[in-house]
């Protein structure tokens, strides 16, 4: 099931947009500002997309810069790296500064925030519980035993490689937000990004607290709310796979238990 949701994510990507290289476009944007009378609301705005460079996180800050500087996102790198800029854009979570306007479906792009995440101001989510979740892992090397000659803990080159396809999450929020067990139970479902995390510390060679790691996760709620639906793999920007990391979690739970 990883194998074919990650197909489908690249030939859903290889596909060619529908959008010229320079062309009127329509951007629908979500607004809201708590400190406005207005009701949450779209609004659209028309950008020349041969004015502005080819990323959809180009023509928002087009927009911004030229149109109306009371839109407010948020983006750093601009690189892919950072994952400040994640947002929903034409129905799918994904990084704007790596999702190009050409690959969108339609020249009417709607843009909203990660979903089901309360909204600080316009395309900005707020994300403390989030970041609060993947804190309460204790994401870090827990061990008793002192490093050889006071040098860092060192692993074969095979163990390794078991952390690649983990270190690469940028925590921007794609996969979480995408997961409807996270949308209901998000204040007890750790979710997809957190539970990867926790599995990347699971399985390295050096750390000595995978019991009491594997202990945090043996709850109804905290693991078991993920059903392998595979929509966390299928919006990750960076192609990782969350899913086949949780169900790894349950394996190794089950087989303790044996």
């Amino acid at each position: 099931m990883a194998e074919k949701a990650r197909v489908e994510r690249e030939q859903l990507a290889a596909q060619p947009g529908t959008i010229p290289a320079a062309g009127k476009v329509v951007f629908e944007i979500y607004r809201y500002d708590p400190e406005s009378d207005q009701p949450p609301r779209t609004q659209k705005y028309e950008v020349n997309t041969g004015d502005c460079g080819p990323m959809v996180l180009d023509a928002l800050l087009h927009i911004k810069n030229r149109q109306d500087g009371s839109l407010t996102l948020r983006r750093s790198c601009r690189e892919g790296v950072c994952g400040s800029c994640a947002m929903n854009i034409d129905g799918v979570n994904t990084l704007a500064c790596t999702k190009a306007t050409a690959d969108c479906r339609s020249a009417n792009i709607r843009i909203f925030p990660l979903p089901h995440q309360e909204v600080i101001k316009d395309l900005v989510p707020d994300l403390t519980h989030f970041y609060a979740q993947y804190a309460a892992l204790e994401p870090w090397l827990k061990t008793e035993t002192p490093p050889p000659s006071g040098r860092e803990h060192r692993q074969s080159h095979e163990d390794r490689a078991q952390l690649d396809g983990h270190y690469e999450c940028i925590l921007c929020a794609c996969c979480s937000t995408s997961c409807p067990s996270y949308w209901w139970n998000s204040d007890r479902f750790f979710g997809p990004a957190s539970l990867l995390a926790a599995h990347r510390w699971i399985i390295d060679s050096r750390d000595e607290a995978q019991g009491e790691r594997l202990d945090q996760l043996e709850d109804p709620f905290r693991l078991y709310r993920c059903h392998t639906i595979m929509n966390c793999t299928s919006a990750c920007p960076k192609g990782l796979n969350p899913a086949k990391a949780i169900a790894d979690i349950k394996k190794r739970l089950v087989q303790r238990h044996l």
